[in-house]
């Protein structure tokens, strides 16, 4: 069994994977664009769509994600509910990862160190995704 998260951008994925191959150093799989899916009668899809992002396979570190540009619903509120949480093992790079994030988003706790770990912080980065960087435990 394998458990992935699967991301939606509402329209913003193509910037978003950009962003995360540029600062995080993710590597970008696979990628759909709506207009590349086979016709369905049924479910024929919105000309807006056309060109935004149906589905992305996504690598970071040793972990594989998912993301899309979703319906692109203009009144979809922000991610709630959970965050990604990414553990790096030194701290040189957890905290180029944090500023990173942080860079056009909001620090919900800075990076520094907690009774559990040597280093650990919050952000939520400017594509509204909650991130949690860490040391593991060891370090």
């Amino acid at each position: 069994m394998n458990l992935q998260p699967y991301v939606f951008f509402n329209g913003r994925c193509e910037e978003a994977l950009n962003f995360y191959t540029e600062k995080l150093g993710a590597q970008v799989v696979f990628k759909m664009l709506f207009k590349e899916a086979p016709p369905d009668a049924h479910n024929p899809p919105r000309p807006e769509l056309a060109d935004k992002i149906m589905h992305a396979t996504v690598q970071l570190g040793s972990s594989t994600w998912m993301a899309s540009d979703g319906n692109c619903d203009p009144a979809a509120g922000p991610f709630n509910g959970f965050s990604l949480s990414l553990t790096i093992e030194d701290n040189a790079s957890a905290e180029k990862c944090f500023n990173a994030l942080a860079d056009g988003g909001q620090i919900v706790m800075p990076f520094g160190q907690t009774f559990w770990s040597k280093g650990f912080g919050m952000v939520v980065d400017r594509f509204g995704l909650m991130w949690m960087v860490t040391l593991p435990p060891q370090v």
